[in-house]
Formats: structure tokens, C-alpha cells, sequence
């Protein structure tokens, strides 16, 4: 494969090429964005701002652009069907609302499978299903910072419901083998909800391939501004029982999209996906959604190469340097198993201490229970403070694990 072409990558996010800009270490919280996707915000609120489902120029132009990014975030997740697609806020509310919509519905299947591995809000959402008889079964993750499937097998029964996780460890960076989650799931009767929120940025989401029924992603992640999406099967979206209005469609994704979404966002979204299929090479200039496909599988297999090369960097710097513990997965021949997001401490320096001394270096990371209190404790770690953690993408560069090594062995005493 080509070397991959960081400084290309780099000159298109104005974030990295500030004179007082940050080494971004903090991608897990939220990526930068590259020009285009500023230019599709500011276009839209320049020539578009008004509210859809007018018949004058300017709102057909939003109904045109939300159609527009719908098809291109269904071709980024490899989607059967546009109307498949959700947009609205965020990640958590849509998980929220599809866990309201389940809780009708439960029958004899009452049990719902949830990992202590997880983000809180793929796990809170459903455990407050319990006051309306839910059951929760919990997925332990093992020291190796995985969820095996061995583990799943007993706990599926004719009583499972729903199988919830993640796709990719917002804490730890372990990525989920979910297309077997969904085998043994389907198997057993139930449906499957995947969190990608921490996994999209990195490698290619295929939901037909993966099997599931449910998936959430949050933009902001994947070098859009802050909104979310929801995609679901057809058949799952049509038989959930949502809140809407009296003249929205019992019908997705309208029944879905409850109130008005933010539109300049969307169109953020639809910019960000075509940044990272013009990273594509595999292609033949067309913009059909099948040529788009094809340029998105080219750039998240050469992205996921080299962050694997990032991933094994700082893996091998961290653990050479004495007195410091890092949590999952450690070995740097196995970072193709993991996206570049590692937690870690040091023995000696508090994790609040050391990402502020980091800051006062220019350097961004994130301490605490990164919204994974139950994952902190089953690693020892107490939830207040928790852990370090250095999340990169596919801007980042050796270099910046070289800089950020360097004033972390002098925060150490090294």
C-alpha cells in the first residue's frame, strides 16, 4: 500500500496548523475538522438558514441537503436503505429513545445484555429499563481488556431481548468481533445495538456485514461538528413505537427524527464523509453511491494502517519507560486488534497531575473514568480519578508520540 499522506491529511484541518495550536491527543472526546466541512457549515447558514419544507428556493435547498447527506452517511455505513439513517443530537439520545421504544414491547424476552466494558450511556439507558421489568445480564470484559464471545454464549437464552455494546473500548481501544455478537444473538432470538461511536473514525463501518440492528455514531467524532446518527433495519425502525407529532409519518426516519434537528450540522456530516472518501485511491471519479463506497473502503483501510502503526509507537514508547501501567491490551503486535485510544497511568504522578502538566506543555489528553466508571473499578481504578488517555487519528503522527513521550518521561522523573 502507498505511504500514507499525513501531510496532505494535515494541511486540511486550519485546527493543526494554528501557531498556537495543541498537540490533539484528546480525539476521543472530539476530532477537529478539515476546511470542507467548515465551508458546509457556513455555507448552509450563509445562503440556507431557514426551516425545511417550504416551497420557496432556499428551504428546498435544506430538504435537498439533509436528502443529500442521508444517502452519503447510509453510504458510509453501508446501509441497504437511506430512510434507515436518523440524524439528531447525539449518540446518548438516540439510544435512549430506541431503549423507550424496546420497553414496550418486551413479552417473554425481558432480559437485556450489557458490558461492563462500555460507554455509561450504553449501559444507564438500558439499565433504566429495569423499573419497567427489564432484566440486565452483564458481559464481564476480561484482563485482557476484551469482551470474548465465550463469555456471550451462556448468557443468551429464549429470555434475551437485546445484546448492547460497543464496537471499539472508548477507554481502552479494543475492537469487538460484533459480527459474532450478531451470529450468536441472532441465533438465540434477540437484536443487537451497537455503540460505534469510538470505532467509526477509524476503520469502515459495514452494518450489513456486521449483522446488527441497531447502531449510534456521534459526527463530532468523526470530524463533523456536534450532532449524532442513528441507523436501524428497516423492518426494527418500522416496529418501534416512537413519541412524534400528529403530521409526522409513522415512518422512518421521520418518526425518529423528533422536533427539528440542527441542519448546518448535518450538512458538517455529509462534508466530513466525502473529506475521508477523497483519502480513497480504489475508485473511478463517479459520485454514485457505489464508487463512494469503494473510495471509503480504500481511505479506512489505509487510515486503519497507519494508526496501527501509531498505535504499535506509542505502545512500545509507554511501555518502555518505568513505572507506568497501561491498561488493555499492551502488546504493540497486536494494535491492529485496537483503534489508537490507550489508557495508562503513572505510578507516581496522579492522572489529574499529569494531564495538566501535559497541558502546560501543549499537549491534550483527558484524565479521569472517560464516561466508564464500572470499567474503571473492574480495573482496580477508582472512578474519580481513573486513568490517562492519549487518543489519536489519523492526522497524528510519530513525531507528536515522539514530543508527547519525551515530556511525559520528564513528568515521570525519567
Amino acid at each position: 500500500m502507498a505511504e500514507f499522506p499525513i501531510d496532505l491529511v494535515r494541511r486540511k484541518f486550519p485546527a493543526l496548523n494554528r501557531s498556537e495550536s495543541s498537540l490533539f491527543f484528546d480525539n476521543a472526546a472530539g476530532a477537529q475538522i478539515p476546511q470542507n466541512v467548515f465551508d458546509a457549515i457556513n455555507g448552509h447558514l450563509l445562503r440556507r438558514n431557514v426551516q425545511r419544507g417550504g416551497r420557496y428556493r432556499e428551504s428546498r435547498e435544506v430538504d435537498a441537503e439533509i436528502a443529500s447527506a442521508r444517502k452519503t452517511v447510509a453510504t458510509f455505513l453501508n446501509a441497504a436503505d437511506p430512510d434507515e439513517v436518523a440524524f439528531g443530537m447525539n449518540a446518548t439520545s438516540f439510544i435512549r429513545l430506541v431503549s423507550l421504544a424496546l420497553s414496550q414491547r418486551f413479552a417473554d424476552r425481558r432480559e437485556i445484555i450489557v458490558s461492563d466494558l462500555d460507554h455509561e450511556a450504553n449501559i444507564a439507558t438500558w439499565m433504566a429499563l429495569e423499573q419497567q421489568g427489564a432484566v440486565l445480564r452483564w458481559w464481564n470484559v476480561r484482563e485482557d481488556g476484551s469482551l470474548h464471545l465465550d463469555d456471550l454464549e451462556p448468557l443468551l437464552s429464549s429470555r434475551t431481548r437485546l445484546v448492547a455494546c460497543t464496537v471499539a473500548s472508548n477507554a481502552l481501544g479494543t475492537i469487538i468481533d460484533v459480527a459474532g455478537v450478531a451470529q450468536r444473538a441472532h441465533a438465540a432470538g434477540a437484536e443487537v445495538f451497537l455503540d460505534c461511536v469510538q470505532y467509526a473514525p477509524h476503520g469502515l463501518v459495514d452494518v450489513q456485514k456486521w449483522g446488527c440492528d441497531y447502531l449510534v455514531c456521534s459526527g463530532y467524532k468523526i470530524f463533523a461538528p456536534h450532532m449524532g446518527f442513528l441507523w436501524g433495519r428497516r423492518a426494527a425502525l418500522d416496529a418501534l413505537a416512537t413519541f412524534r407529532e400528529d403530521f409526522i409519518p409513522d415512518a422512518p426516519p421521520f418518526k425518529i427524527e423528533v422536533g427539528t434537528f440542527v441542519y448546518e450540522n448535518v450538512a458538517g456530516m455529509r462534508a466530513a464523509i466525502e473529506y475521508l472518501a477523497g483519502l480513497g485511491t480504489n475508485c473511478d471519479g463517479s459520485d454514485a453511491p457505489a464508487a463512494q463506497r469503494k473510495r471509503l473502503a480504500s481511505a479506512m483501510e489505509a487510515i486503519h494502517e497507519y494508526e496501527t502503526t501509531l498505535s504499535a509507537a506509542l505502545l512500545q514508547g509507554l511501555r518502555s519507560m518505568k513505572g507506568v501501567t497501561v491498561y488493555g491490551l499492551q502488546d504493540p503486535q497486536t494494535s491492529h486488534l485496537r483503534v489508537p485510544t490507550v489508557c495508562f497511568n503513572l505510578r507516581s504522578v496522579s492522572p489529574e497531575q499529569v494531564t495538566t502538566r501535559l497541558a502546560d506543555k501543549g499537549i491534550a489528553v483527558r484524565d479521569g473514568n472517560m464516561y466508564a466508571p464500572r470499567l474503571m473499578r473492574r480495573l482496580g481504578l477508582s472512578p474519580d480519578s481513573g486513568a490517562v488517555r492519549a487518543s489519536l487519528v489519523h492526522y497524528n503522527t510519530l513525531e507528536e508520540i515522539r514530543l508527547f513521550l519525551g515530556a511525559l518521561q520528564e513528568i515521570a522523573g525519567q
